[in-house]
């Protein structure tokens, strides 16, 4: 009897591994999530008006951590969020950096004035230059349809105290671009920061604009005004930034990844040197779409297509992939140079008037998580970078961004499991060969227990059994 019973317990151990997520199973989850919910300082908009600030030394989790999300959206005073076609959210991004002991920064004309050995820049992994698209994580209009969520064991490492310069100490910083659009003549070319629409001719340092250059973020910087139809009157009312962080507490658990974050303006073009984390490139973040009216091309198959070729300066395994557009995008995607799709990220437009769902709008971006090790990153690679948009009509300062999340290692069973299946399919492979070894051992219990149970009939009958 107590044979037939451990059997059963066998059995009902390998029906309950076989239940698990799949990742839980492989490595576990025991690390417990935290969740904190910050506000950005308040910033009050009126009709047309726009707000571009730099917040430095926000509210940020603390200690040796791994960040699992980072999520935001506007809101106002009763906490209640603000639709796009009243204020519409062109960017916010949350940088590190670090500051000297003793030395406070709270907004941007304090970093202009501080001594430069006072102030280290903590930025992402790259690759562009000169602190450009250095944010950790960072949306437009679709950040409340956008997953930010990173899959365990993996997580952006931060506050490690090895890490932070002697002396100084660990910050964040966090920029917010929202326009007013309450009456606005022109929605459209307001959100597209159209230069006229701004009655813009320098930008905020005083510099005389480029003669071509007709929209973006030069002309709709901090307290510009756009214009609002004749006669129309609206409150100015005060709005913040709510952003929802997650996160673990940092062990040897968690794999850290990488955070990279590509432009499709980035000129680089291939050197000897090019594969270097150095290496140039100059990423101007906008540029601008010409209507197919403008180059005599009717509207079928009216979209502009801009593809540049990267070569990689790092290694590593892609864990998550999400592409930033604005009004007119039509998707992106990342391929190795062969033609292989390795990540691709698509708009949803909204359909109605409600938060998340504002028609013309992009309210999300599609998402892309491999299976764990089955899309690999060899340093020195050459990857091909898509950006599509609409040519229906011009548009101006428009962005093609792709943030992704590499890790420099796998978790230690994939590493051994890939050791003998070194295919695209290795996860679904293995999966299999579990399922496989499960069935036998499930088999298994079931002949153990109907032998014994023959057996038990032969020499005692069911009496036996029932006892």
């Amino acid at each position: 009897m107590a044979s037939y019973n451990s059997g059963w317990l066998i059995l009902v151990g390998i029906l309950v591994t076989l239940s698990l997520p799949y990742s839980h199973a492989f490595w576990g989850n025991e690390n417990k999530i935290h969740t904190a919910v910050f506000l950005s300082p308040e910033f009050v908009l009126g009709p047309g008006s726009v707000e571009n600030r730099f917040y430095f030394n926000v509210d940020f989790p603390k200690g040796h951590i791994a960040l699992k999300s980072f999520d935001a959206e506007v809101i106002d005073e009763a906490g209640y969020p603000v639709p796009l076609h009243e204020t519409y959210l062109h960017h916010w991004v949350v940088v590190r950096y670090y500051v000297r002991k003793g030395v406070e920064i709270s907004k941007l004309d304090d970093l202009k004035k501080l001594n430069r050995s006072d102030y280290i820049s903590g930025g992402n992994s790259g690759i562009c230059q000169n602190g450009i698209l250095s944010q950790f994580f960072g949306l437009g209009s679709e950040t409340r349809k956008t997953s930010t969520h990173i899959p365990d064991p993996y997580g952006i490492e931060v506050g490690n105290p090895a890490e932070v310069p002697s002396g100084f100490q660990e910050q964040w910083m966090l920029n917010v671009h929202a326009i007013d659009t309450r009456g606005a003549e022109d929605k459209l070319g307001c959100t597209e920061c159209r230069c006229d629409l701004y009655n813009v001719t320098v930008d905020e340092y005083g510099r005389p604009l480029r003669p071509y250059y007709k929209g973006g973020l030069l002309c709709c910087y901090d307290r510009t005004q756009c214009k609002v139809k004749h006669g129309f009157e609206a409150v100015r009312r005060t709005l913040y930034l709510r952003y929802t962080v997650k996160w673990i507490d940092m062990d040897r658990s968690v794999l850290p990844v990488k955070i990279y974050i590509f432009d499709i303006t980035d000129s680089w073009k291939r050197t000897p040197s090019s594969t270097e984390i150095n290496a140039e490139h100059k990423c101007k973040i906008e540029y601008d779409i010409e209507s197919c009216d403008a180059t005599g091309l009717g509207n079928d198959g009216c979209i502009d297509t801009k593809r540049i070729s990267l070569d990689m300066p790092f290694g590593g395994y892609l864990i998550y992939g999400v592409a930033h557009q604005h009004s007119g995008g039509t998707g992106s995607a990342l391929y190795r140079e062969d033609g292989q799709l390795m990540c691709s990220s698509l708009p949803t437009y909204g359909e109605g008037e409600e938060p998340g769902n504002e028609a013309g709008y992009i309210v999300g971006m599609t998402t892309c998580y491999p299976k764990p090790g089955t899309v690999e990153i060899s340093e020195g690679e050459t990857l091909i970078l898509e950006f599509n948009y609409s040519r229906i009509r011009h548009h101006t300062g428009v962005m093609g961004l792709f943030y992704i999340l590499v890790a420099d290692d796998l978790p230690k069973p994939m590493h051994r499991l890939r050791t003998v299946v070194q295919t695209q399919d290795s996860i679904m492979v293995v999966a299999i060969l579990w399922a496989a070894a499960a069935l036998i051992g499930v088999v298994a219990v079931i002949a153990l227990a109907v032998h014994y149970q023959f057996k038990c009939e032969g020499e005692d009958g069911y009496e036996a059994i029932g006892m």
